[in-house]
């Protein structure tokens, strides 16, 4: 029985399929949990300030 000369390449190819659909999921996921930044209003500012001062 003969082999399939590009079964390496076939494999190869599936592999990196693979690879780049987890890379897809992977930054997909990422930047759906990604929050950005909102400044804090003048009295939560202060209330954070606040418990950080406290802890000392």
């Amino acid at each position: 029985m003969m082999e399939n000369p590009n079964w390496g390449y076939i494999q190869l190819g599936l592999v990196a399929l693979a690879f780049g659909g987890l890379q897809v999921w992977w930054i997909s996921s990422t930047l759906r949990k990604r929050e950005l930044a909102k400044p804090l209003s003048e009295d939560a500012f202060r209330k954070a300030l606040e418990r950080i001062w406290a802890k000392r």
